[in-house]
């Protein structure tokens, strides 16, 4: 079964998409149980696997816990999409929505992960933690937001080191700009035409998900740019 959080919109709906179709049984989950169970019931003929929709706050303790203990089985992968943006010039911030993009990118990772490590530390499970290129690099106006990406790479790579001997595997993937809801939600406005679709970003990170028998890919980029042909 694989789980995939903020699976209502953008990314996570698009590779709930993908994975219904290749058959996988599937768990989504969001803060909006109305869209999150949309998605799922739009997805349910596409496959004889089952699709549930549980709703969670990821940054709650107590609804993560009850994400995992209506969990019928263990996941073999988990694909942590979930996360919001909040963009502008430092002293424009306010303080509440500084506290809602730490508590919907970092808080959240924190506590999905912990759960997953309690639970499922000596299992081959693979958590996958959808990021930004903005953990990467600083970015003017971006301050906050990259503050919180940061911390969550700085967090991933040191959980990596505590599951060492453990069969569990994190795996960092850093996206460029996607066309999704996340902008307009952001209160950043800019012309996302030339930027990847949720389809597009969802169809290269399934693909490098594949793993073999002694080897997987921990940390994947994903950038923006148009593919150019070129003739002999």
């Amino acid at each position: 079964m694989i789980l995939i959080t903020g699976a209502s919109s953008g990314l996570g709906a698009a590779l709930a998409a993908l994975y219904a179709k290749d058959n996988q049984a599937l768990t989504l989950t969001g803060r909006d149980a109305n869209r999150l169970h949309t998605v799922a019931n739009a997805l349910s003929p596409f496959s004889t696997q089952s699709i549930s929709a549980i709703s969670a706050d990821l940054a709650d303790e107590a609804s993560v816990e009850a994400l995992f203990d209506g969990l019928t089985d263990t996941p073999n992968t988990v694909i942590h999409c979930a996360g919001s943006g909040y963009f502008g010039a430092l002293e424009t911030q306010g303080t509440s929505e500084i506290q809602a993009l730490l508590n919907n990118n970092v808080t959240s990772t924190i506590l999905l992960v912990r759960e997953l490590v309690k639970r499922y530390k000596q299992q081959a499970v693979k958590v996958v933690i959808v990021m930004s290129t903005a953990a990467l690099a600083a970015k003017a106006g971006e301050s906050t937001y990259c503050a919180a990406k940061w911390a969550v790479r700085g967090f991933i790579e040191s959980v990596r080191l505590e599951l060492k001997q453990s069969p569990m595997k994190l795996i960092a993937v850093y996206p460029g700009g996607m066309d999704t809801g996340f902008w307009p939600s952001s209160g950043k406005s800019l012309d996302t035409s030339s930027f990847m679709s949720a389809d597009e970003a969802a169809g290269m990170l399934k693909q490098t998900l594949l793993a073999t028998e002694h080897g997987y890919i921990a940390d994947i980029t994903i950038q923006r740019g148009s593919w150019i042909k070129t003739t002999s």
